[in-house]
């Protein structure tokens, strides 16, 4: 089912294009911005009228002569200096929504030419707990991706795991010696044994001990540089055996968050800087090639066109330091050649925060010096603000450290579960954690949705998990009471689904059925610009003001107390608003709607 708005702006185009003889001419239909007007205002007449050196006004009214709109909209009106306002019939309304009932997607449209996104979220570190820095990257990835697979597209995730380089050296040496140590000697099989029950807050510990050693003792550092030559090269067995320990304890840890979450990465959307080692020096060497790298100062460097420093100077890009070692810029650069070349990405989106705003612009021109994407390529860099503690400051602990995001989590289970006990203390312990989890989870996550990601946002338990406003559990309320309504049905021997199966046609007359009728078949565009921006906030915006407009058709019009026509057509109107928030919390959110609250 296409968007009120696409077919209103093609038709609409066509005829100004007739009317205007002008070539490319648009209507520029946007969604009226008071509802007073009208649901939809033609906004392109005045830049044609411009082109055409005549009044707008009369063009206006020449344009609105020859549309033909009868079968979506009442008679056009002309207001201002040329503005047409366009108001939906509630008979197009009354179709759009059996269009909508009768498809199990909700008349979302699927795009008629999908593209391979590639999407890189998320990037835990290895050998660490994940902590709140984590979460908006994590989450805000994930959604992204549910609303472009939703609308057709092929999503390749991408989790790009930091699991190379010295630092894993200097920790494989240290278990090494811990554990030859344990074992009284240093035959493998008794290490490995010794190493099997070592989990991530070890790992964390021993990571600060090794560097320790790393700094401070000589013969430590050159076994933990040996280390790495050995990773490298893959010849010491022990060692890599070691390595792939840290990583798997590493994932032990991270894959139960991504679960808890609602994530959908998975094992296999690994693909962790290790994957592109023995990829980085033929990357230096084609850029050499192709005369787009060149040495400075000692360091391999791409100077991409527009970017200096302070005092003016080309900035560089470097992708090989002085004493050969390659960093992050080559591995990046590495991994976008591979998802454009090896994957056939159309798109890429990368989403990290605001701070790395340059690293990615730099990168994206050096991908485009070096041939490996031209304009047909979209490159992004989705960006997110900080997550703030109620002092306005970086989110802390306590006593200034950093928040692990495991126990974040559970601190917000746990405070919904205060709440559930106080509202609803009667319900079977399995329910109660059940709703406790969509709740605190739930909270979490829409409180970071809604917030426009660019900015900072204060972080409040209270907020969060408020009953009133934009939140998850006013969402997730709205949909309990939705239910409610199928459960007193039941109570009167009224067959919802039944009544629904039945209907063959239905008649809006109400003012508050209509505008819930608006709301809902608007579904689909909320999706679109959501996905093309990669803002959940579209959705979380849309989903409330969905959320409001059934509560005010709940309070205008009576559902169970009604008969025949009139029921059929509320009922129906319940169960696509019912629909519509369980998909867009459910599917493209990631955030459970219990039934019961």
């Amino acid at each position: 089912m296409k968007p009120v708005l696409e077919i209103l702006e093609q038709r609409i185009s066509n005829t100004l294009a007739k009317v205007s003889g002008l070539p490319n001419c648009p209507a520029v239909v946007r969604m009226a911005t008071d509802p007073k007007f009208g649901d939809y205002q033609v906004n392109g007449v005045m830049a044609a009228a411009k082109q055409l050196k005549t009044n707008p006004r009369q063009f206006a009214q020449k344009l609105v002569a020859e549309l033909k709109l009868d079968d979506i909209c009442q008679t056009p009106e002309i207001a201002g200096p040329g503005f047409i306002n366009l108001r939906l019939t509630p008979e197009f309304l009354a179709q759009s929504l059996m269009d909508i009932h009768r498809d199990a997607n909700l008349g979302i449209e699927k795009k008629p030419n999908p593209q391979t996104v590639v999407v890189d979220y998320s990037g835990p570190n290895i050998a660490k707990q994940m902590h709140v820095g984590h979460l908006r990257s994590t989450i805000i990835g994930d959604c992204i991706c549910r609303m472009l697979e939703c609308l057709g597209h092929n999503v390749i995730r991408q989790n790009h795991i930091g699991d190379w380089g010295t630092q894993f050296g200097m920790l494989v040496q240290y278990l090494y010696q811990k554990a030859a140590a344990a074992t009284n000697g240093s035959n493998p099989a008794a290490i490995e044994k010794a190493l099997q029950n070592i989990h991530i807050a070890d790992l964390e510990e021993f990571y600060q001990q090794a560097k320790k050693r790393d700094d401070g003792d000589e013969a430590f550092r050159t076994a933990a540089r040996q280390r790495v030559v050995e990773l490298h090269s893959g010849q010491n067995p022990l060692t890599l055996t070691l390595w792939r320990q840290i990583v798997s304890e590493s994932r032990k840890h991270y894959q139960p968050i991504y679960q808890a979450l609602h994530i959908t990465l998975k094992a296999d959307d690994e693909r962790g800087e290790s994957f592109y080692a023995d990829k980085l020096e033929s990357v230096v060497k084609q850029l050499q090639d192709n005369s787009l790298a060149v040495e400075s100062d000692g360091a391999v460097c791409v100077f991409p066109e527009g970017f200096t420093n302070k005092e003016g100077a080309p900035l560089p890009f470097i992708i090989q330091k002085s004493d050969g070692a390659f960093l992050y810029a080559t591995t990046d650069l590495a991994a976008m050649r591979f998802r454009l070349k090896d994957l056939h990405a159309n798109r890429i989106i990368y989403v990290t925060d605001a701070r790395q705003a340059l690293h990615f612009k730099m990168l994206f021109a050096v991908a485009k010096m070096a041939g490996w994407a031209d304009d047909s390529i979209k490159l992004e860099h989705v960006t997110f603000g900080t997550m703030l503690g109620t002092d306005g400051k970086p989110f802390k602990t306590r006593t200034g450290g950093t928040v692990k995001l495991a126990e974040l989590l559970g601190e917000a289970i746990q405070r919904a579960r205060d709440v559930v006990e106080q509202k609803n203390s009667e319900l079977p312990e399995e329910k109660k954690a059940q709703i406790a989890a969509a709740v605190g989870i739930g909270a979490v996550k829409y409180s970071d949705y809604s917030n426009n990601r660019d900015s900072d946002y204060i972080f409040s338990f209270d907020k969060m998990l408020a009953m009133d406003g934009n939140t998850a559990p006013y969402m997730q309320y709205a949909y309990a009471r939705i239910k409610s309504i199928e459960r007193k049905a039941q109570d009167k021997d009224v067959d919802v689904q039944a009544e629904l199966s039945a209907i063959a046609q239905i008649a809006l007359t109400d003012p508050a059925e209509i505008d819930l009728a608006k709301h809902l078949i608007r579904y689909g565009q909320s999706i679109q610009n959501a996905a093309v921006e990669c803002r959940p906030n579209y959705l979380t915006n849309y989903l409330y003001e969905l959320s409001g407009a059934f509560s005010r058709f709940y309070n205008a019009c009576p559902v169970l107390q009604t008969e025949g026509s009139i029921r059929a057509a509320r009922l129906l109107l319940c169960d696509l608003t019912a629909r519509t928030i369980r998909h867009g919390m459910s599917q493209l959110l990631g955030i459970d709607v219990p039934e019961q609250m």
